[in-house]
């Protein structure tokens, strides 16, 4: 996957050269903006925290979105969360929303612990909507999963076991990207994949949790505020067990590396038939990559028509 800094859309381009006076009340209306297309108000940290293309302090924020210039021609305010005009209801949306996470995340966390005992994997992060504890009921649990080179396939599988056992128990999980220790640096480089990047919460494996946030630096352009995991996870262990780390041993044999090439022949050929074209999905030695629903398109074409619609509100 050869990386890629995407061209801005020709909005945000517009908007990189509005006059300074004017820059951060652009960044908060895009960051709010984006969070809309989630149907996810902000809190005045929040916009701090995943404000687009500027760096500013927290107190400097807040002071922009109590002077009274946004609000109410371009922001809402509601309780602690800010909004787009007329979209107020999604407050209660989050609210909602958040009990339903808050019944998941135990379930989330224990799954990814067993994922990250299984052998070759080196980090597990809760990713997607659960991460900002934006989810609806039966919602799936979305996983990142890191595994040791040479072995992404094999733990694949041995992960899938786990989703199927979970799914037994009425637990949806969808560990749907899963990279090598050497593939770590992301190809689609633009405000989604920023997100997606900084949103993700560890589970297990925060050496290789900081060893992805510090190679993909390139997500300061976008969200230069959002430095490490949005919550810590408490409680977690790298250690391997016993067993795992001989299972380890056993399968770095030729014979391993032989059940890896079938596995990966077989499982390429099954996901590329799933859905032939999708943009967004791809598959190699170093990455299994199963977005087929094109989220990220999506996302970033919903932002581009609401800049398009607050550049004319604000000018």
């Amino acid at each position: 996957m050869t990386s890629t800094l995407l061209p801005r859309t020709e909005t945000e381009s517009r908007a990189a050269r509005k006059p300074v006076k004017q820059a951060l009340d652009w960044a908060i209306l895009q960051t709010v903006a984006y969070a809309d297309i989630f149907h996810y108000p902000l809190t005045a940290a929040e916009v701090h925290r995943y404000l687009v293309s500027l760096d500013a302090p927290l107190d400097t924020v807040e002071k922009v979105l109590g002077n009274g210039r946004l609000i109410p021609r371009a922001l809402s305010r509601f309780e602690e969360f800010f909004t787009l005009p007329g979209r107020e209801e999604v407050v209660e949306t989050r609210r909602r929303r958040a009990e339903v996470a808050a019944g998941l995340w135990p379930r989330a966390v224990r799954y990814g612990q067993i994922i990250g005992n299984l052998p070759f994997v080196r980090m597990v992060a809760v990713t997607g909507a659960l991460a900002v504890d934006n989810v609806e009921p039966e919602a799936d649990i979305d996983y990142l999963v890191v595994t040791e080179p040479g072995r992404l396939w094999l733990c694949r599988a041995l992960t899938i076991a786990v989703v199927r056992m979970a799914a037994r128990r009425g637990d949806p999980l969808c560990p749907n990207y899963f990279l090598s220790e050497r593939a770590l640096v992301f190809s689609e480089r633009n405000l989604f994949t920023a997100h997606e990047v900084a949103q993700m919460v560890p589970v297990t494996g925060h050496e290789t949790y900081q060893a992805i946030r510090r190679l993909n630096g390139w997500t300061a352009e976008y969200l230069p505020n959002a430095e490490g995991p949005p919550r810590v996870m408490k409680g977690h262990t790298s250690r391997k067990r016993a067993a795992t780390s001989a299972t380890e041993a056993a399968l770095r044999t030729g014979v391993g590396g032989r059940l890896e090439a079938w596995e990966m022949r077989r499982k390429v050929r099954k996901l590329h038939g799933h859905r032939p074209g999708a943009p967004e999905a791809a598959f190699s030695p170093d990455w299994c990559k199963g977005h087929f629903e094109g989220h990220g398109h999506r996302a970033l074409a919903a932002f581009d028509e609401r800049l398009r619609a607050l550049e004319e509100i604000a000018g």
